[in-house]
């Protein structure tokens, strides 16, 4: 049985200028249930609660087995005034990106400020932060902490769009991935590009709803609304404080239907309240205790799980991600699949099947702060997108690669299947006009089989004005498509199939190469 890995991260800010909040309970309150439930927890904390001892002082003297104490890096005013460096925010702490987060400060100020927050831990603990989180960081920064003070493990926010102003889009979905060092939000292709340090994602998305929450087809793309397993979220379509969506997340998610091993974030920061988040914490700690002792879930630090995926890969492996139906029961099904090379999601609803997404990694495509600053209010770190079924929708158009038969007709199947062989996960739908079709998830590619006879293509359907935006088709040839995104060129090379218009015609099966 492979790996079923929980981490509680919990993460402290000083200060909370939107509104009168009581920052202190919550983390008291977080402390006594990982000590009732006998389940270990890691605590991050900001600049401005380092340098206040209310916050230090609950976390001193608490047994370090069970407690992992790291930090979480966003800039707020004490950090920048004690770096010499001039606050640009509204308030001591602000979410804004060019003043809130490394990327909106030069790299040489960058190091500055890791040097006070990790100096100024060691003088309060004694020792240096080994874990590391923020919702978004820059791959210089996380490098030079890696290299200067060693690092175990590092994480960062899920995939969302526009969500609190930070774009992080096309990123290796779930669990964790040694990031490279001219994108920390790609993992790395070749092992002299690789930042040695794991980065694992944060939040436990909901594997079907979240990748297109809130999609009008009619309109395309706009910010996403949060069904994660934060147990502040207690929406009827679900979330962390929804007991129901708790206990099926937790079945779909440690299902075992993960290629290398399960993995999800819980906990929430102290700046949303105990009273928006007592409830789901309280259901989850008791529900996490009883998984861990019918031997279905490991609950460990951060550390420690970044510690064995350093030990057990190399490199990033492939992992996955399968959701065989939804809370409802309604028939929505989606299978996540991740490699170093590309990620890619197959979904299901109403009967129908198509890929939703596919997203291409290229060590040398370099996310946009490399060597910049980031001079707005929003940030964006993403990859190479093929199909993106929410930025390039609309106009009545729910973009992806669909099966369709040869008169045009989508599919309908019987029965989803997912299995495990050989390092690849298989997904297949049976009954289908072509019989059953098998889209088989490898490292460097896609293969499609079917059974039957009928002919049978995938068509790539979007909304040319919203794909316009984002993405040019350069070329297309015997055997390859060229892309062009964010002035950075690529191919996907088609082994196997023939292309036509926006087709992809089966012939003797399809293969979409994503290693060229």
């Amino acid at each position: 049985m492979k790996r079923q890995i929980l981490n509680i991260v919990n993460f402290i800010r000083g200060v909370e200028p939107r509104c009168e909040m009581d920052l202190v309970t919550p983390v008291r309150k977080q402390i006594e249930l990982a000590k009732k439930h006998g389940l270990k927890t890691t605590f991050l904390l900001q600049y401005d609660a380092l340098i206040d001892s209310t916050y230090t002082d609950m976390l001193f003297g608490l047994n370090d087995e069970m407690i992992e104490i790291g930090v979480w890096f966003e800039v707020v005013q004490p950090l920048c005034e004690k770096a010499g460096i001039r606050w640009e925010g509204r308030y001591p702490w602000d979410w804004h990106a060019h003043c809130g987060f490394s990327v909106g400060y030069t790299e040489a100020e960058r190091e500055k400020l890791i040097d006070i927050l990790f100096s100024d831990f060691r003088a309060k603990f004694g020792y240096y932060p080994r874990s590391f989180g923020a919702w978004a960081f820059d791959a210089h920064t996380l490098r030079y902490a890696a290299d200067k003070y060693g690092l175990d493990a590092a994480c960062n926010c899920k995939d969302q769009w526009g969500t609190d102003g930070y774009n992080m889009w096309g990123g290796y979905y779930g669990q964790g991935y040694y990031p490279s060092k001219n994108n920390v939000f790609a993992p790395a292709q070749l092992p002299d590009n690789m930042i040695g340090v794991p980065v694992f994602r944060m939040l436990g998305s909901d594997p079907i709803l979240q990748y297109d929450l809130g999609l009008d087809v009619s309109v395309g793309a706009s910010t996403q609304g949060v069904v994660s397993l934060e147990p502040v979220y207690t929406g009827n379509i679900g979330g962390g404080g929804v007991p129901r969506w708790v206990d099926w997340y937790l079945d779909e998610n440690f299902s075992g239907r993960c290629l290398s091993f399960g993995y999800a974030q819980a906990g929430q920061e102290n700046s949303f309240g105990w009273e928006k988040m007592k409830e789901g914490l309280k259901y989850q700690y008791a529900r996490f205790e009883e998984m861990r002792d019918e031997g279905r879930l490991e609950v460990e630090t951060l550390g420690e799980t970044g510690c064995w995926y350093k030990q057990m890969f190399a490199e990033t492996p492939a992992s996955a991600i399968a959701a065989m139906d939804d809370m409802d029961g309604s028939g929505r099904r989606s299978v996540w699949y991740s490699s170093k090379n590309y990620r890619v999601n197959i979904y299901a609803e109403d009967g129908r099947f198509w890929i939703r997404d596919i997203h291409l990694f290229r060590d040398s495509y370099k996310e946009r702060y490399l060597g910049g600053v980031c001079v707005t209010n929003n940030l964006t770190y993403d990859n190479l997108p093929f199909v993106d079924g929410y930025r390039f929708s609309g106009h009545g158009i729910r973009a992806g690669l669909y099966p369709v038969t040869d008169s045009g007709e989508d599919m309908k199947y019987s029965e989803m299947l997912y299995q495990e062989r050989d390092g690849a996960a298989y997904v297949t739908f049976t009954g289908t006009p072509c019989g059953d079709v098998t889209f088989i998830l490898s490292e460097g590619d896609i293969t499609v089989r079917k059974t039957g006879e009928r002919p049978f293509a995938l068509r790539h359907r979007y909304d040319d004005a919203a794909a316009d935006k984002y993405i040019e088709v350069t070329g297309i040839s015997p055997g390859r498509i060229s892309l062009r995104y964010n002035s950075f060129d690529y191919d996907i090379g088609i082994e196997m199939g023939e292309l036509s218009e926006r087709d992809i015609v089966y012939k003797e099966g399809i293969k979409l190469d994503f290693t060229i």
